[in-house]
């Protein structure tokens, strides 16, 4: 097994149907979570959804995030031209003071990588 994240599946149409039925039926939501398997919290996350939206389909997720760093590549590529010798915390200051915005040293290590920029790193 590789060392990334595994997302679960959602539950399937049918159990969704069975744990709604059996708290509608009068069963508690951990009762119900407990008698299919599932955590308390998913079973009181699918009855809020019920109840809200009147539908049991799972909510969406996954897909593609745009990276946060995108819209200031301009940003990016200028600094590390004008400063070669630019650590990552001096770019993700740089970053904060002209555009107002906070990332992770890693996320900006990652989008100059992406880039084909490189930085010289020093203390």
């Amino acid at each position: 097994m590789s060392g990334g994240l595994v997302m679960p599946a959602p539950l399937s149409r049918d159990l969704r149907e069975r744990i709604v039925a059996a708290i509608s039926d009068g069963s508690s939501m951990r009762g119900a979570a407990a008698r299919f398997s599932v955590s308390p919290s998913s079973a009181i996350k699918l009855m809020a959804r019920f109840r809200a939206t009147g539908s049991m389909a799972p909510a969406r997720y996954g897909g593609h995030r745009r990276p946060i760093l995108s819209p200031h590549e301009d940003l990016l590529r200028a600094l590390v031209a004008e400063r070669p010798d630019l650590t990552l915390a001096e770019i993700r200051d740089e970053l904060r003071r002209q555009r107002g915005i906070s990332v992770c040293l890693a996320t900006i290590h990652v989008r100059l990588h992406r880039l084909g920029l490189r930085y010289k790193k020093r203390a």
